[in-house]
């Protein structure tokens, strides 16, 4: 049976405003028919293409606002827009509780600083994460930090760990996810003070809900070597920009390489049903959005460039989000690891 749960859009965030985001709605009710929907952005234009989608015209109201956040920006221009931008009014429904999910497809310096204001940060926690879906050759991975700050210390390293397992668990129904911290290798002797640190202290921690398998190294995260991998967020984005670029890249050489000569037309022609697979799986769209994960509610980013396919997956990833029951969980997770590094520190020798 499907749950009723309630999604507010940035009707007017990304590169092509409401014809994207209208379109991924309408591509999302008809996968959740119980999703009804708020979009917040300019009237005339959202009205235009709800005109397309009768079925979602029936499920939204428009949360009506003539203030757009451009891509380019910077988080403080944002901020003092205020509440007179369709991302801002689109959060401020998590905060109301007139929405279970905000996604936006717009500016992610904005979206987080406006999340940070709005929303707050969770108790004990001093800098949120944007986790992202990873795909593996067994299933999906999350990583974290994927581009919400730049460098982390070992505290917030461990507490990436924690808001990752909890998102595992949500999607993944794993009561223990496995674990890694990525880094320049597996040996105990390698990487930064940070990450040796993170790393000594989630091997220590025997009572945390999560499966800590230590170091990983990049090649791994697609091998599927645990559900959660922790990194700093520059690190992140960097790796996860690199596999969107080199999955593109594969795809163009393998449609070369099949159009060379006849022979090789003919064997894509035969192979069609598993190029077809192979092209589902390599597709950025199927696990677009990252979450804002330490907030006290859940904010979905989706990449400002994807279509409506692409905006349809966000929108799925917060109704998954919406009815895990992570936010309660999460807050007893954190205070059982704050309660680990508190009683580590107090160890540690003056």
């Amino acid at each position: 049976m499907h749950s009723p749960r309630t999604i507010a859009l940035d009707g007017m965030g990304g590169d092509h405003g409401p014809s994207v985001i209208v379109g991924g709605a309408a591509i999302s009710l008809e996968r959740h028919p119980a999703l009804s929907f708020l979009i917040a952005g300019k009237p005339t234009e959202i009205e235009a293409e709800l005109a397309k989608h009768p079925a979602l015209k029936a499920r939204t109201r428009i949360l009506p606002t003539e203030t757009v956040v451009a891509m380019n920006d910077k988080p403080s221009q944002a901020l003092r827009r205020g509440k007179g931008s369709s991302m801002w009014v689109a959060l401020d429904a998590v905060r109301t509780g007139e929405a279970h999910v905000a996604v936006s497809a717009g500016n992610t310096g904005a979206l987080m600083a406006m999340a940070k204001l709005i929303l707050r940060p969770m108790p004990g926690i001093e800098r949120p994460a944007i986790a992202a879906l990873w795909p593996t050759i067994t299933a999906e991975c999350i990583v974290l930090d994927v581009g919400a700050n730049i460098g982390a210390t070992a505290r917030q390293l461990g507490d990436f760990a924690i808001l990752g397992a909890a998102m595992a668990r949500a999607l993944f129904h794993v009561e223990r996810p496995t674990v890694g911290l990525l880094n320049v290798g597996v040996e105990e002797i390698k990487g930064a003070d940070e990450v040796k640190q993170a790393h000594a202290w989630l091997k220590s921690a025997a009572n945390l809900p999560l499966d800590y398998r230590g170091f990983v190294e990049g090649h791994q995260i697609g091998q599927g070597a645990a559900d959660v991998v922790v990194v700093e967020g520059f690190a992140g984005n960097i790796a996860l920009k690199t596999a969107e670029g080199t999955a593109r890249q594969v795809g163009q050489y393998l449609k070369d390489a099949m159009m060379r000569s006849w022979r090789s037309k003919l064997g894509a022609l035969l192979a069609r049903d598993g190029f077809r697979v192979l092209k589902h799986k390599m597709d950025p769209r199927r696990v677009n959005g990252g979450t804002f994960l330490g907030l006290n509610g859940i904010a979905i980013k989706s990449h400002g460039g994807t279509d409506e396919i692409g905006f349809a997956s966000a929108i799925d990833l917060g109704y998954e989000m919406a009815g895990s029951g992570l936010l309660e969980r999460l807050t007893a997770d954190l205070v059982s690891f704050h309660q680990v590094l508190d009683a580590a520190v107090d160890e540690k020798p003056a």
